[in-house]
């Protein structure tokens, strides 16, 4: 249902919220998922003013809207089982539309500022061991399953690029065939990741073979500006289907439940850091926009800092 229809919104918040989701995705570059989780908190936190204050919410309604509301909203969500991470993204996103109508002379919602982001738990990933992370691009590991070679080689050759690469699971499936160079040809792709942002990140020759393997095999015309990767009818491959081929590796490896896709990608920056790599660059190759993230994706434990600042300040 969307918010006209519910009616729980006055024309003029209505108009506001079209306006500052066209600025989201033209003007911020977000990206499409990402607008639409904005646009579903928005409506989730305007349909519960509307309930709360008994009426419809327009832009003087908002202007009055005091910080114990915006806590009624954080409990009542909380009371349906909405996490911690949810409620900072809904927030996040509701202060955003707020930075927006003041901007544009059309009211103050201080009381979103006011109050008090809800805390992350601090959990650290946990990456695979360098001998198990290469062997889920081992496509021989799966060959008792009775599915098709070429969808072997296609699993093989997108879980090679997410620890080979440090990709994440939508980076790797919306690579086009033009993007990753035939082995001997290159060693670098161009990935688009977070915000439309661009960067370039090396792929090994072993990964970049796995990838021409699959596409020797691949029964299915792939052209050189449409997405590499194909599921099962010939459309673009789903995150899912390489979740549930991460699954059955994992049992078959015998390893835990934490040993997802993206683990893989925390397994590529971990296992750089281990070798030496610094922070700085392993940021640029993930596509971080802080360094914060990185340490944290990096699972650094204070005593490999101090080895590597010990080994490497002038002074220490």
């Amino acid at each position: 249902m969307t918010l006209e229809e519910a009616k729980p919104v006055a024309p003029d918040v209505v108009a506001e919220l079209a306006r500052w989701l066209a600025h989201l995705g033209a003007e911020r570059r977000m990206s499409g998922k990402t607008v639409e989780a904005y646009e579903r908190d928005a409506r989730q936190f305007l349909v519960f003013l509307a309930e709360h204050f008994g009426g419809p919410v327009s832009l003087s309604v908002l202007a009055e809207v005091a910080p114990r509301d915006v806590r009624a909203f954080m409990a009542a969500r909380r009371s349906i089982g909405i996490g911690s991470r949810s409620l900072m993204r809904a927030l996040a996103g509701m202060r955003s539309f707020a930075r927006f109508l003041e901007r544009d002379g059309k009211g103050k919602v201080g009381a979103l500022a006011a109050v008090r982001a809800p805390k992350l738990p601090k959990t650290l990933p946990k990456p695979i061991a360098a001998a198990e992370a290469k062997r889920f691009a081992d496509a021989d590991l799966r060959a008792g399953e009775e599915r098709e070679p070429w969808v072997l080689a296609r699993d093989a050759a997108v879980l090679g690029l997410l620890y080979g690469s440090g990709l994440r699971i939508s980076e790797a499936l919306g690579l086009t065939r033009a993007a990753i160079p035939v082995p001997g040809a290159g060693d670098v792709i161009i990935v688009t990741g977070k915000g439309n942002k661009a960067r370039m990140v090396p792929v090994l020759p072993q990964v970049a073979k796995l990838v021409a393997d699959y596409v020797a095999l691949c029964p299915y015309d792939l052209t050189l500006d449409e997405p590499i990767f194909r599921g099962a009818k010939g459309g673009v491959l789903s995150p899912r289907i390489i979740q549930l081929a991460m699954a059955r590796l994992r049992g078959a490896l015998g390893l835990p439940d934490s040993a997802t896709p993206h683990a893989l990608r925390h397994s590529f920056a971990t296992h750089l850091l281990v070798r030496g790599g610094d922070l700085r660059s392993i940021q640029e190759l993930l596509g971080h926009a802080s360094l914060s993230t990185t340490q944290i994706y990096t699972a650094v434990d204070s005593e490999r800092l101090l080895e590597v600042y010990r080994s490497a300040h002038p002074r220490a």
